[in-house]
């Protein structure tokens, strides 16, 4: 009883302390830092305060994020980096998605009799993707810092080396894990106190991981994709039934890629490129509900909107998305502003439309388709919206050998069958097949909206489910002229993924009335265990100058996406 009390006042001590830190201290002057936790966003400003750029202040910041919040992303996984250099306007994606070996088949995940075995694109070697984040840091470091990577990885390795102390989050996370983590590969060891979940508090220590930083830090990208590490990597993910080869790891190369561009109501938006299905959606979304004359966001007429329009976007997502550099994908079709328009069109104002019912539109085929976020806008005007991820909590449960890194478990997000979905309860189609050395399709969706009043940026974590936030987010935005962030981050989430067809709602936030009136034009409602994302907004004003911050209230209480 005692222990079950100390547990509770921690949580609500560093509650307390997550909402001051990760909010208050994320701004300064004339820049600003959102993240999932105090010290990653400490660790930004301490590299701006000593003269680094945005650049420079994300890789610590990813960095640091990588030691503090394990279980969502870190040196085993990969993401997508939104770059703004404010010198030359110049924008890019940095994609540093996860590959798959090229040793993998589809058969690894089917049994005898063509049954999907359970748990092998989420837990053990099978599960494992080639990680992209530490290609990622050592390039926007060589590429677009200040610094050196030594200098920007400094903060992150003091912390993996000194320990940090657990927060209620971790704590709630390791304890959801915690059988999970007892039957990994060296996750015991790693990430719990004595074979047990860590109460809060309790100061975890990675001197493993710091070792690997300090690899990384002084060989670049070498560090970390071949010698110790890599053969480490190599032998963990093998012996758990995976079929890496040293050249998988040696191959890896980050992908500067165009990022998506369009216009919706007066406003600029910048987005993930493809292998991001997120920013292909969002654009989409977007550019059917320019049909329509919206209210109040949260208000039912405009949700029924949203939920169509998103529909019809995951629909796409289903058919049309993959790999660009392997499959071909209509893209260019996809974003048309016209082929918005004519899926606009379908969406009948006062009845849900069936998913089951909804047909495909013709486009042709003829082009060669857990989590985090932050937010960085320096005193310059360079912005970072980056979004890192090693998939479902702690990933695939192994560490490799004494390396620290926790293996993702991104071959989840590959279709392996149009009637198998994914953790996220995502279908695909041929597009999103798995093959060797594809990058697996995403939902994360780092972004910036510029307006007259100045850039906003932004992003979060939560599976397929991160669509939707950002989406509502710049509805939000650019629906009162009064800049809110905290409103931004605040606001009640709903979300549809076009299968399973129902609408998902928070637990909180939403009216007995609001969810009548959903109901009333032929939606199926859900409401959620618990509220879901994590998102890190920044804006800099064009008029002052000024740049503040602003982080998810939920970011305290995270649930499993």
């Amino acid at each position: 009883m005692k222990t079950r009390r100390r547990f509770v006042l921690w949580y609500v001590l560093w509650s307390l302390v997550l909402s001051f830190f990760s909010c208050a201290a994320a701004q300064e002057k004339n820049a600003a830092i959102a993240s999932a936790h105090p010290l990653a966003t400490a660790a930004g400003h301490e590299i701006l305060k000593r003269g680094g750029n945005a650049f420079d202040a994300a890789v610590a910041v990813a960095a640091a994020l990588a030691v503090v919040e394990p279980y969502s992303s870190g040196l085993g996984g990969g993401g997508f980096w939104l770059l703004h250099r404010a010198a030359d306007g110049h924008q890019v994606m940095v994609d540093a998605r996860e590959t798959a070996p090229a040793g993998i088949t589809r058969d690894l995940y089917f049994d005898r009799d063509g049954n999907p075995i359970k748990s092998a694109t989420t837990q053990g070697g099978r599960a494992a993707a080639i990680p992209g984040a530490a290609a990622a840091l050592a390039h926007i470091a060589q590429r677009y810092g200040r610094f050196s990577l030594n200098e920007s990885l400094a903060p992150a390795i003091r912390y993996a080396r000194e320990g940090f102390k657990v927060d209620p989050r971790y704590a709630r996370v390791a304890r959801l894990r915690e059988r999970f983590l007892q039957n990994g590969m060296g996750t015991a060891r790693a990430f719990l106190d004595g074979n047990q979940a860590p109460l809060p508090g309790y100061v975890l220590r990675q001197p493993e991981l710091a070792a690997t930083f300090e690899l990384l830090a002084r060989g670049g990208a070498g560090g970390f994709y071949s010698g110790r590490v890599a053969q480490a990597l190599v032998a963990a993910v093998n012996a758990a039934g995976g079929v890496w080869r040293p050249a998988d790891l040696e191959s890896y190369q980050v992908i500067e890629r165009a990022p998506i561009r369009f216009s919706y109501r007066g406003a600029r938006i910048t987005t993930a490129a493809l292998p991001s299905a997120g920013g292909v959606a969002l654009a989409q979304s977007l550019g059917m509900l320019e049909r329509f004359q919206l209210g109040m966001t949260g208000a039912a007429d405009t949700a029924h909107f949203v939920i169509e329009a998103l529909r019809r976007a995951f629909q796409d997502r289903a058919l049309y998305l993959g790999d660009s550099d392997v499959v071909p994908v209509p893209l260019a079709s996809l974003l048309d502003k016209a082929y918005a328009q004519r899926r606009a069109a379908t969406i009948d104002p006062a009845a849900a439309t069936k998913s089951d019912a909804l047909p495909a539109e013709r486009t042709t085929r003829s082009e060669s388709g857990n989590t985090t976020h932050f937010s960085v806008i320096d005193a310059g005007g360079n912005r970072v919206a980056a979004t890192l991820t090693i998939n479902l909590l702690f990933g695939a449960g192994i560490v490799a050998g004494d390396t620290g890194v926790l293996l993702n478990n991104e071959m989840d997000d590959f279709s392996l069958r149009g009637d198998v979905p994914d953790a996220f309860r995502l279908r695909g189609g041929a597009a999103n097949a798995l093959a060797p050395g594809k990058r697996p399709l995403s939902s994360m969706t780092p972004t910036f909206v510029e307006d007259d009043r100045g850039v906003l940026v932004l992003g979060a974590p939560g599976g397929s489910r991160i669509v939707s936030q950002v989406l509502l987010a710049i509805l939000e935005y650019l629906r009162v002229p009064q800049i809110d962030l905290r409103r931004l981050v605040d606001m009640p989430r709903y979300h549809h993924q076009y299968w399973p067809d129902r609408v998902e709602i928070e637990p909180e936030g939403f009216t007995p009335e609001w969810r009548a009136a959903i109901e009333a034009k032929g939606h199926a409602v859900q409401t959620a265990n618990r509220k879901w994302g994590n998102m890190q907004v920044v804006f800099k004003s064009k008029q002052t100058g000024i740049a503040e911050a602003a982080s998810d209230p939920r970011g305290a209480d995270v649930g499993w996406y």
